[in-house]
């Protein structure tokens, strides 16, 4: 089992930036690759960004690229998003979530997720 928490989010203005962080514990971190989904109110949970196992390879939604980083540290089982100029549009929850190994845009192909955090970009 895989536990994972959310942290880091809360009401911001447009144009604005926040930093979204994720722990893991249960397993060896570095086995998996991890992913931020986002669902915004009405609407189906989309993927928003995910990095494989080691870092160093990593895919991004064309809503966010250029905007958003995705980044880890192995050394302390932590998964980030850096928003940056964020946008009304960008209001969700945003959940983490881990997989086995190689990355994935695709939610039904992890197996672990997070309670989320909410986002919310004011205009």
């Amino acid at each position: 089992q895989v536990q994972l928490v959310e942290s880091g989010g809360g009401l911001v203005q447009a144009g604005g930036s926040l930093r979204l962080s994720c722990a893991a514990s249960g397993r060896t971190f570095s086995d998996y690759a991890m992913g931020w989904f986002r669902q915004a109110p009405g609407k189906q949970r989309e993927f928003v960004a995910a990095t494989s196992w080691s870092g160093g390879s990593t895919d991004y939604a064309d809503s966010v690229k250029g905007r958003f980083t995705i980044a880890r540290d192995n050394a302390k089982n932590t998964v980030y998003l850096q928003m940056n100029s964020l946008r009304p549009e960008d209001t969700a929850v945003y959940y983490c979530a881990a997989r086995r190994r190689f990355r994935s845009s695709s939610q039904s192909d992890y197996n672990y997720w997070g309670q989320g955090t909410q986002v919310t970009v004011s205009s």
